[in-house]
């Protein structure tokens, strides 16, 4: 008698260590850990084209949820392997995409730069300071809050814009040759003030961590720079 019920003890333990190992391993399924991280799996870099497919739900609809811990050692800092970067040139493409979906919008040219974001578009609108404040703030929902947004409807200056692909921050004279294109763009319509504190650019009052602004006290935009 002792034998079935001994047989039916070991094949009960076996069942339930196996459930165990398969609710861990579904677990890992959903969380993974790194270090002193706890995230969701297949982890992407910022604008990644082919969503972030967090198992088998549609790329994209799913939300985004990590947890960070500090060491529990004093002076022992976490150390991050494969940080996530800002790719310029992929969110210069995505703000192009996105204002081509919008109102009468047709072209859109954008140059990401290491502070600014420049777009000039082809529109066929009847009130082109909308169209300018819809498409700045566009860019601006793509961009790091500290950037600020020019626009241009004028598909000529597209060939000026164009000119700076090739070039980086370290590139001679890029400062004046920015700040000039920047001056032909301020000359067409820039939307509305994002808020009291900020002019149509996003440009602050008395800003201190952007070296190129100016006070705009006199309801002013961007007065030319000087230094970088």
């Amino acid at each position: 008698m002792r034998k079935p019920l001994l047989a039916v003890a070991l094949g009960t333990a076996v069942t339930l260590a196996g459930c165990a190992q398969m609710a861990r391993d579904d677990n890992t399924d959903v969380y993974k850990r790194s270090g002193n991280t706890m995230n969701v799996t297949d982890r992407n870099d910022l604008y990644n084209e082919n969503g972030v497919p967090n198992g088998d739900d549609t790329p994209m609809n799913n939300f985004g949820y990590v947890r960070h811990q500090k060491s529990p050692v004093r002076g022992d800092a976490n150390i991050y392997n494969n940080m996530p970067t800002f790719n310029r040139e992929q969110a210069a493409d995505l703000i192009s995409k996105l204002c081509t979906q919008l109102p009468n919008v047709k072209d859109v040219a954008t140059l990401v730069t290491d502070e600014e974001v420049l777009v000039v578009y082809d529109a066929d609108t009847k009130n082109r300071n909308e169209t300018a404040d819809q498409v700045k703030k566009t860019a601006l929902s793509v961009v790091p809050r500290y950037y600020h947004v020019y626009v241009a409807d004028n598909p000529q200056l597209m060939r000026d814009i164009e000119r700076f692909g090739r070039l980086d921050s370290n590139s001679r004279n890029i400062d004046q040759m920015i700040d000039a294109t920047i001056q032909q763009m301020l000359k067409y319509p820039q939307g509305r003030k994002l808020s009291d504190g900020e002019n149509e650019n996003g440009e602050m009052i008395n800003e201190t961590n952007d070296r190129l602004d100016r006070d705009f006290h006199d309801g002013t935009t961007r007065s030319a720079k000087t230094t970088r």
